[in-house]
């Protein structure tokens, strides 16, 4: 993929790096750690300038983060917890967990779309659960904008310092990138297993309560 990669951004330019982190924000396989310091080699050598790079490099980003966010907010919170309720229990997810997540997304979201975008995978993911949020599109548009200035200024900085050894990047992020979409995958699961004990905690001592005063209502009765 990394020739290919190179290929295209020598052959077509800023276009090409546009396509390429379009396509990167659709389909997360396609690593940002490759274009854009393949990019940054190019704007160190002199053949593109590094301020249209960045822009072709955002907007393929901006762009290609759009349509899972419309498809989201077009579906909606409670289309999207009924096709969970119905389709969620293969994957054992339950629709409350469902609700619950978009509930702490409406909390701290801010935060997870700004952090997310120097992660793999979760760059395109976390456009789902801001479409289903209450996150207006502006804010997450922006939010999008400024960590993604700031992924791709990094990506752009080490390309152009490292030169023919940019390949080094890729090798570093690719690892460290997937052991971060695995502890985010990990951290969301202990949540909701965590929030699965604490409700069942709480029926439990719901259950000994009632049972308390019920006991207590039969002993003033005698």
């Amino acid at each position: 993929m990394e020739q290919w990669i190179i290929e295209i951004v020598t052959a077509f330019g800023y276009v090409g790096v546009f396509f390429l982190m379009l396509a990167e924000n659709l389909f997360p396989p396609i690593p940002s750690e490759v274009i854009v310091p393949v990019a940054g080699l190019a704007v160190g050598a002199g053949t593109l300038n590094l301020w249209l790079v960045t822009f072709a490099a955002l907007a393929g980003t901006l762009i290609g983060n759009l349509p899972w966010f419309v498809i989201a907010r077009m579906l909606g919170r409670e289309r999207f917890v009924a096709l969970v309720a119905r389709f969620g229990k293969w994957a054992a997810v339950k629709p409350e967990d469902v609700e619950a997540a978009i509930d702490w997304f409406d909390r701290h979201g801010s935060k997870a779309v700004l952090i997310g975008r120097f992660a793999p995978g979760v760059r395109t993911l976390i456009s789902v659960p801001a479409g289903l949020s209450t996150m207006p599109f502006g804010t997450f548009l922006l939010l999008s904008a400024i960590g993604s200035v700031i992924w791709i200024g990094l990506l752009l900085a080490a390309g152009m310092l490292l030169h023919s050894n940019w390949h080094l990047i890729a090798d570093v992020l690719g690892p460290l990138g997937k052991i971060l979409l695995v502890l985010v995958a990990v951290g969301l699961l202990g949540w909701v297993l965590w929030r699965r004990w604490r409700e069942r905690r709480l029926a439990r001592e719901r259950a000994r309560a009632e049972a308390a005063a019920g006991a207590e209502d039969i002993a003033s009765l005698l």
